[in-house]
């Protein structure tokens, strides 16, 4: 098999599975019990910790194509509203985060990223919700600013923590075939290698 074809598959794979944890980790948090202090669509995001991970190690696209995965699983199982909340906040998160990955900025690492995609998320939630409910849901804005920086610093973390076990259920090579630029480089590898 060619190799472009075989880091395709890896790839295709590689987002598939990410899906799949995107869904078992919204499933977990749908069983956790509600909080009754937070406000109407602020969750802790757990899913997220998926679509972070893509957009640090695959790209763009797959990670589109995970928060897509959450939004008709969101449509599946609570209805359009929920559906249309979803995949709002999801798209408008991989794409802040996924402009923010490619920031020259070497200290713009997971904790930023989450928190940048926990607060976009929020956002694109609340807009959708003025557009289908009422405009006063605009004056939650600010607690779910709030929100979506405590949660996102915590996604942000759990993935850190998590990463290594994330890449063994990954195909070999797949974060390294479409998202090597989004790799996190390791500590002493292409610095002071030049005298």
């Amino acid at each position: 098999m060619h190799h472009g074809t075989r880091s395709a598959a890896r790839l295709v794979a590689g987002t598939g599975l990410l899906g799949a944890l995107a869904l078992v980790l919204s499933l977990l948090e749908s069983a956790l019990p509600p909080v009754t202090a937070l406000p109407p669509g602020a969750k802790l995001g757990l899913s997220n910790i998926a679509v972070l991970y893509a957009v640090q190690c695959l790209g763009g696209f797959p990670a589109v194509c995970v928060a897509l995965v959450k939004g008709v699983f969101a449509g599946l199982t609570r209805g359009g509203a929920a559906f249309i909340m979803s995949t709002s906040g999801g798209l408008l998160s991989t794409a802040v985060m996924t402009l923010f990955s490619r920031s020259k900025r070497p200290s713009f690492g997971l904790l930023g990223l989450g928190v940048a995609g926990g607060v976009a998320h929020n956002l694109g939630q609340l807009l959708a919700a003025c557009l289908i409910t009422t405009q006063a849901a605009v004056w939650y804005a600010p607690l779910l600013i709030g929100f979506g920086v405590l949660f996102g610093a915590v996604t942000g973390t759990i993935l850190r923590v998590t990463m290594p076990a994330i890449k063994r259920l990954l195909p070999p090579s797949a974060g390294a075939t479409a998202g090597g630029p989004h790799m996190p480089p390791r500590p002493g590898k292409g610095r002071g290698e030049v005298k």
